[in-house]
Parts: structure tokens; sequence; C-alpha cells
């Protein structure tokens, strides 16, 4: 947990007072087209323009994305419009590039619906997101693989984001499982000559220091090829 975070109690009264004006008169405006009482994801507004969510800020830009996610999940997550939960999720980072929060709920929450449509739209998101922050942002991407692999069922869309993850993600603390995502997913494609190419030269390249992974990793390749030579 980071340890400049300040808790929701301790946002200024003012601060809360301000957005809610912009929130709210984005929601009276929406009302106005939508009958009253529908009560479900689609009365969600469009969120307002990023200058004036910046400016109601006034300077506690991370409190502010707290407060806008807040707004976002007080509607329900059935029949969602992805283009305006991406909007409003936009909207949280643009006022908080370090917050967790917005790409938490995208892979977790809105990803996770049994709707194709709907996830893939959510999970394209957390792609785009992914690429200005790597180091940061690897665990939504490794989730949304996994949900490409084993929801959507779509293994070159789950090899497209492993892939990232493998060439983009630098920092050291990242687990391994992580950025070797992309052999086993070439394996479940029976690309077992591309997956022993790739598993034979991360062995080779010293990254895996464990002894033990690179024990279980070695058995891997010694398996690829005998699968490979028996084709």
């Amino acid at each position: 947990m980071r340890t400049d975070e300040r808790p929701l109690s301790a946002v200024p009264a003012w601060l809360w007072a301000a957005l809610v004006c912009v929130l709210a008169s984005q929601l009276a405006w929406h009302r106005l087209a939508v009958p009253e009482g529908s009560g479900s994801a689609a009365d969600l507004p469009s969120p307002p323009r990023p200058a004036a969510l910046r400016l109601a800020a006034f300077g506690e830009e991370p409190a502010a994305a707290r407060v806008a996610m807040l707004y976002l999940q007080s509607f329900d997550v059935a029949g969602f419009l992805p283009e305006r939960v991406i909007g409003w999720l936009q909207a949280a980072l643009g006022l908080d590039r370090r917050a967790a929060y917005p790409l938490f709920s995208a892979a977790r929450i809105y990803a996770e619906v049994p709707d194709a449509q709907r996830s893939r739209a959510m999970l394209q998101f957390i792609h785009r997101e992914f690429q200005d922050d790597p180091n940061r942002r690897w665990p939504w991407l490794a989730h949304a693989a996994l949900l490409a692999k084993h929801r959507l069922r779509d293994l070159p869309l789950a090899r497209r984001y492993a892939a990232d993850l493998e060439r983009k993600v630098t920092a050291t603390d990242v687990p391994m499982w992580a950025t070797q995502m992309e052999i086993f997913i070439l394996e479940d494609m029976n690309e077992l000559e591309a997956a022993r190419i790739l598993l034979g030269g991360l062995l080779e390249s010293g990254k895996v220091r464990d002894p033990g992974e690179a024990r279980f990793l070695k058995e891997r390749l010694d398996e690829l090829e005998r699968r490979s030579a028996g084709r």
C-alpha cells in the first residue's frame, strides 16, 4: 500500500462539494434524456471533460480519482456500456496515473462479465493502458491474458498479451510466470517449435536464477524437444 495516499475521510469538504457539483450536473443532464427509475448500467452518463475534473480537483487529483471510481461503481455492472465505463476509467487514470484501482476494476469486474463483446472491449482497454507503464501495470495485462485464454478461448489474443509482457516488462521484481506465459500459450496452440525456441532462449539468457525453476523449465524444454521430434 502506498504511504503517500490519504484516506477518503481526509478529503476536504469543499473538494467533495466541487466534485459532486460536476458529477451531479452530468447526471442531471442525462436524466433529461433517460426515463426516471430505469436503474440500469445504461444510466451511467459520459464522464465530465478532463479539464473540468482537474479544475474541480483543486490540486487533490488522487482523491478526485477515488471519488470518480466510487461514482462509477454506484452503477450496476450488468449490461454496462463499455465506452462509458472506459471513459470513467480513463478519467480516473487521468487524475492519478499511479492509481491501481481503475485497471483492477477493468480486469476483475468489467472484463469478467459473461459477455464476450464487453469483455473484449475491457481487455483492449487494459492492453492500451499497459503500454504507458508496463512495470507497474503488468498484473492487469497478465490477468487479461488469462481471461483471453480461459474465458474467451482466444489463444492468439492471449499470446499477443503474453508477448507484450515478455518484451516490455523490465522490472526485476516481476514473477517469472508472468513473463513466461507466451511459452505455455504457444504450447497450447501446438506451436511447439516456437515454444521450444523461446524457452531455450530464456534458459540461455541467465534470467532464471532459481535452481528449482530452472530445473522445471529444463524438463519442459526436454519434453518439447521430444514432442517436436515425434511430429
